[in-house]
Order: structure tokens, then C-alpha cells, then sequence
């Protein structure tokens, strides 16, 4: 079993950074992909990164790329967001999550999920 703890949330300035984390107990021996997910009030739970199983291969939703960066150590069973030049419209709450997946944007595709840190960035 993959537990998954976000952490790095926080208020922000538009235009200003965050770097999310998320701490994954045996992530590296397993196969899974994992991902980012964001969820602001009142709209379903939205695609916003992932990496494939052994982090060679990267996904983002358009209105993320060039500004956010998915990463992993697998030294760390860490997970890393860097988020630049952030908007308003990036305010939610953030779920990394694990699983074997086929489809990198689908949340039902992914089995463990983290409890979700809040990012709030301010006009």
C-alpha cells in the first residue's frame, strides 16, 4: 500500500511560486504513476500533472505548461510540483496521487490519493 502526504501549500501573490511535495511511502518499488490533481470550490477534481511509472515521461494540462514542473527522488519517495507564475485561477485544494494507470488526466484511474494541501493565490 502507497501512502501518500502532501505538504507546501500555502498563500501566494499572482506571479509569484510554490513548490508542492508529496511524500510517498514505497513509491520507488512499485510501478505506479503518479500525478497531480487540484479541486477548487464548486468544480470537479482537475488534471494538472503526472509522471509515468519510472518518471521518464511527463504529462501537463495545457493551462499549466511552461509554468509548472513535475518532478520526482526517488531517493526521497518524493514527489515534486513547482508551480511559476501562478494565477488566481491556479487557487484550489492539490491531491497528489498513485496508481497503474493507462490515462494520465482520468482521477478513477489512480488508487491512492493524498489528503490534499491548499494553494491560494491572490490578485
Amino acid at each position: 500500500q502507497v501512502q501518500l502526504v502532501e505538504s507546501g501549500g500555502g498563500l501566494v501573490q499572482a506571479g509569484g511560486s510554490l513548490r508542492l511535495s508529496c511524500a510517498a511511502s514505497r513509491l520507488t518499488s512499485s510501478s505506479y504513476a503518479t500525478g497531480w490533481f487540484r479541486q477548487a470550490p464548486g468544480k470537479e477534481r482537475e488534471f494538472v500533472a503526472a509522471l509515468n511509472w519510472n518518471g521518464a515521461r511527463t504529462y501537463y494540462t495545457d493551462s499549466v505548461k511552461g509554468r509548472f514542473t513535475i518532478s520526482r527522488d526517488n531517493a526521497k519517495d518524493t514527489v515534486y510540483l513547482q508551480m511559476n507564475s501562478l494565477k488566481p485561477d491556479d487557487t484550489a485544494v492539490y491531491y497528489c496521487a498513485a496508481g497503474i494507470v493507462t490515462t494520465y488526466a482520468r482521477p478513477n484511474e489512480y488508487k491512492y490519493w493524498g489528503q490534499g494541501t491548499q494553494v491560494t493565490v491572490s490578485s
